[in-house]
């Protein structure tokens, strides 16, 4: 009988357990797909200033077609992507060609003073700047994700119910390096 009881009370402090782990995996990825969301929000938000800052450089740059056929067919594959390791391989193409962009703008003074090219420019930095802390906020739900998912014992449960590990949200370092080259 005391066997029994010993028994139990062993298995009943593992559904416990159990029951305990799953809930806090569950957390992390409620907390992850939250993040992921305000990057999500940030990036529509960059995806809508970007056809007005187009419009407003073809004003003063119209031979740079080329250029803005890039920005834009960057936009699409960006707004098209759906894992998160298209989305990064994506933002880091639209990034790139943003960057060309705002090196041709350097090169028209009446653009560079225009309120509305000023106004865009800002209003897109502080996107960039919303994006970086929401991505920030997202890969660090990740790697906590992650870390429950493969630390022992709780690897076991996390197995059991199917928890999968994420994606971090990168940006590519060479990219982020390299300097914008700009042909005329």
């Amino acid at each position: 009988m005391f066997f029994f009881y010993l028994i139990l009370i062993v298995v009943a402090v593992l559904v416990v357990w159990a029951a305990f782990v799953y809930n806090r995996l569950i957390v992390f990825v409620n907390r992850t797909k939250e993040a992921w969301s305000d990057i999500d929000v940030q990036l529509k938000r960059r995806y809508d200033l970007i056809p007005n800052l187009v419009q407003t450089v073809k004003g003063y740059a119209t031979h740079e077609r080329e250029l803005f056929e890039k920005v834009t067919e960057a936009r699409a594959k960006a707004i098209g992507a759906k894992s998160v390791k298209e989305r990064s391989e994506a933002e880091n193409a639209l990034s790139s060609t943003l960057k060309s962009l705002f090196a041709v703008a350097e090169n028209y003074p009446q653009l560079r003073a225009a309120e509305n090219f000023l106004e865009l420019q800002r209003e897109l930095r502080d996107t960039e700047d919303k994006i970086q802390a929401a991505r920030r906020f997202y890969n660090g739900n990740v790697r906590d994700l992650n870390i429950a998912i493969e630390v022992f014992p709780a690897n076991i449960v996390a197995s059991i119910f199917g928890f999968k590990k994420m994606d971090l949200f990168e940006l590519e370092e060479e990219a982020a390096k390299k300097p914008v080259e700009v042909q005329f």
